[in-house]
């Protein structure tokens, strides 16, 4: 497989993964890697800082472990990445990666340009406050216990003290 195929499988695990795909710097930091250069080669030749494609890669590298369920390292890329390709060819038409979209050679990701919802967040933003205002009564009910004063409540939590004082009320 040649290097624009393996960098579209790549982008296209990413994808069914994260719903993003790659940005050019991340696609220039995979073929640098697979063509053994240098971080700071990579960031000459596309004029970047060498301690930003440092940053980009060392976050790209933790991404693609996330993705492909092994730890992924400049060292082992490519050993990965065939080890990957190789499964995908051997499951054919049957392989679904992660269960969640199919891997082929045909772009399967929504629109890039389409955020994707934090679904660590409640959708209605009623319930994410009242579930913010539920912890702040706790937090301060745990700090009273240690004997904690309003007052030293009020500026650890970085809250106005009437609105430490108005948990009593609202009890």
């Amino acid at each position: 497989m040649d290097s624009p195929q393996i960098l579209q499988f790549v982008d296209e695990a990413v994808c069914a993964k994260t719903g993003k795909h790659l940005n050019n710097l991340q696609r220039k930091i995979i073929a640098g890697i697979l063509n053994r250069k240098k971080y700071s080669d990579v960031a000459e030749t596309y004029g970047y800082s060498s301690q930003h494609v440092k940053k980009a890669s060392h976050e790209l590298l933790q991404m693609l472990s996330e993705v492909f369920g092994e730890q992924v390292k400049k060292s082992n890329l490519e050993s990965v990445l065939e080890r990957q390709i190789n499964h995908n060819i051997n499951l054919g038409n049957k392989n679904t990666f992660k269960n969640t979209n199919k891997i082929s050679y045909i772009n399967n990701c929504s629109n890039p340009s389409t955020p994707t919802p934090d679904e660590s967040q409640p959708e209605n933003p009623d319930l994410q406050e009242e579930s913010q205002n539920q912890t702040k009564i706790e937090t301060i009910d745990k700090l009273r216990q240690f004997g904690l004063s309003d007052e030293q409540i009020a500026e650890a939590l970085d809250l106005p003290l009437e609105q430490v004082k108005q948990v009593d009320l609202e009890e």
